[in-house]
């Protein structure tokens, strides 16, 4: 599933198309997808400008000069691409339509967006823009890894008395936003940390390497575009590459970049963990 920076990297390459556009035709090809979309969505879309384009942990938030967001989730397979667009002096045109083409925007500009899920676990919604944080998908989100309200002495306070493993409290949504299991397996080995240690078990030592990790992780994702596992794409097509530069995730058996022992895997709520044995104590 599309982690922070994917969706980041989502919005940055929507922003030129969609920020400050009117979105001359929407058209939606199916009734739901991962759950029902909203009433008349096709007629709300049409002839909006979208006013601003915000990523808030995994979803992203188109707010409308009609005073309603429209919010997305990627889900497994979900890829917003564009098409007509013209980039330098190159032009993309438009794309015969797909079968899992479910939601397309035509802009006033000519350019195309297209949400395309093959496996329909993404979703779409439209809220009042007023009222965006009760959406119940948002209302109980933690601050942004790369917010200022996430620092060392809020994550102290949010792992202390936890008996749960530190691997599962960083995916806690509630604790901190964003994060999956790609960007914390990497955060894990490079503070050293292995990922059964209880979360009440952290050090404030282990805590002050956690924070800067996690930002520089996912600072480093974005910068190359995001990980490219099976679905993901960029809103041009490309690919992401940070998967190039992971050290332990995706890598059991092969050697630790550091000491060279084989990374292990485990399974922790069902969701598979690499560590290196020998590094992560």
């Amino acid at each position: 599933m599309p982690e922070l920076p994917e969706v980041e990297t989502t919005r940055q390459g929507l922003l030129p198309v969609m920020v400050g556009q009117v979105i001359r035709q929407a058209s939606v090809n199916r009734p739901d997808l991962r759950w029902p979309l909203p009433p008349d969505m096709a007629t709300r879309l049409t002839g909006a400008r979208v006013l601003a384009l915000r990523r808030r942990s995994k979803y992203l938030l188109a707010d409308l000069d009609t005073a309603e967001t429209l919010l997305i989730h990627l889900g497994m397979s979900g890829r917003m691409l564009i098409s007509g667009q013209a980039l330098g002096v190159f032009h993309h045109d438009h794309p015969a339509p797909l079968k899992h083409d479910h939601v397309v925007l035509q802009m006033e500009t000519g350019a195309r967006i297209t949400f395309n899920d093959a496996r329909r676990f993404g979703a779409m919604d439209l809220m009042a823009t007023a009222k965006v944080d009760q959406h119940p998908l948002l209302a109980r989100l933690g601050p942004e890894p790369l917010g200022n309200a996430f620092d060392e002495a809020y994550l102290a306070a949010r792992l202390h008395g936890r008996a749960t493993p530190i691997k599962s409290a960083l995916l806690d949504q509630h604790i901190v936003a964003g994060l999956g299991n790609i960007y914390v397996c990497e955060t894990l080995f490079r503070t050293a940390i292995a990922p059964q240690t209880l979360a009440r078990a952290i050090t404030p030592d282990q805590v002050a390497r956690l924070v800067p990790a996690i930002r520089a992780v996912l600072r480093e994702a974005i910068e190359s575009g995001g990980s490219s596992l099976r679905d993901f794409r960029q809103t041009d097509g490309a690919l992401g590459y940070f998967q190039h530069r992971f050290q332990v995730y995706d890598r059991e058996a092969e050697p630790c970049p550091v000491c060279q022992t084989p990374i292990a895997r485990l399974v922790q709520s069902g969701r598979s963990t690499f560590h290196c044995p020998t590094c992560q104590r």
